[in-house]
């Protein structure tokens, strides 16, 4: 009986270590990246569609997008980057790479691991260069939490996060482009969304090719 009370606690135990490990701690969004002139960022600011294989985006440049996109800009008072109706402050942020997606947490500035499933392939919707990017951003509007859910309010807010998206992709020399096609339902599937969930739009983010 000992044996297995024992037995129990390290299997808890290892549980609680693997599940830590899932979660990936990034460093501070680094302001100095999107000192940029705002008029400069919307000058520069572009759809691109061809991108460089195999450069990644460090975890640093990442940090510093996912703050612009859905960041706190003022810890006291937990008002975002970016406006939402009624403030639903409703869109969540996934990170989508070949080693499976995580979800940003701006309060702690982390990433948590959802699935190891590689969700770009249910993105493309056969333009084939979203897999050249090294990841994708995935907008979802989450009111699940609501009674009545508003999918024009999800789709509002989805669009000022993927402005604040590419303005500071423009910033800090990078290219992207926002996208609405993906397979909706095998997206909801392998993420397991619950139902008021709304896949919105998609961000590749990559270095763009040289001339």
């Amino acid at each position: 009986m000992k044996k297995l009370i024992t037995l129990a606690i390290a299997l808890i135990m290892m549980g609680g270590s693997m599940k830590a490990q899932e979660t990936i701690q990034l460093p501070q969004p680094n302001m100095k990246m999107l000192k940029m002139k705002l008029g400069d960022a919307l000058k520069q600011r572009r759809s691109v569609r061809d991108y460089q294989k195999g450069k990644e985006i460090s975890q640093e440049q990442l940090s510093t997008i996912l703050w612009a996109a859905v960041g706190i800009n003022d810890a006291k008072s937990g008002r975002l980057t970016t406006p939402t109706a009624v403030n639903m402050q409703d869109i969540k942020v996934y990170v989508c790479d070949a080693k499976g997606v995580w979800l940003f947490n701006a309060k702690n500035n982390d990433l948590t691991k959802v699935t190891d499933t590689d969700l770009r392939p249910s993105m493309t919707a056969r333009q084939n260069f979203v897999m050249d990017a090294p990841l994708t951003l995935l907008l979802v509007s989450d009111q699940s939490a609501r009674d009545r859910q508003n999918e024009r309010y999800g789709a509002m807010d989805a669009g000022y996060v993927s402005q604040d998206i590419y303005l500071a992709c423009a910033a800090m020399g990078l290219k992207t482009v926002a996208r609405a096609m993906m397979n909706q339902e095998a997206v909801k599937k392998i993420l397991k969304l619950k139902k008021g969930a709304m896949p919105m739009l998609n961000h590749p983010i990559a270095y763009g090719k040289q001339k």
